[in-house]
């Protein structure tokens, strides 16, 4: 269900990579959530990086959505770079598994397919 690497790189690197790798592989970040910053500010002693990279590629959205409008509550895409005991990780919730969840349409199985792809690559690319 998830797809999770480790990385060699440092947090901060590992993010500018990440965002890199999304606008090669013709996908938009629409925002990123550095969840360790929000949790830090509101007074929580949290000691790990987490940032969470809201991502999109507006054809397959506009496939999934023209498919079953329900579905937009599972979009945008997210891919989390984020520090666990120190090592740096790069990660998602597999699309295919999760929108296989959600509807048995065939045709956003394939949808969902692609997407997985990209996003992998995306990972693989920045780690």
């Amino acid at each position: 269900m998830y797809y999770i690497v480790e990385s060699p790189k440092s947090f901060a690197q590992a993010a500018q990579d990440l965002e890199a790798s999304v606008k090669r592989n013709e996908f938009g970040v629409l925002h990123v959530h550095d969840l360790g910053a929000t949790l830090r500010g509101k007074g929580i002693a949290f000691a790990e990086e987490c940032k969470v990279f809201e991502v999109c590629n507006p054809k397959q959205a506009a496939k999934v959505l023209a498919t079953d409008m329900r579905l937009n509550m599972a979009l945008p895409c997210r891919i989390s770079v984020f520090t666990e005991a120190g090592q740096t990780k790069l990660g998602l919730i597999k699309p295919a598994q999760m929108l296989a969840s959600l509807s048995q349409d065939p045709a956003l199985a394939e949808v969902a397919r692609e997407v997985e792809e990209k996003t992998i690559r995306m990972i693989d690319e920045a780690k």
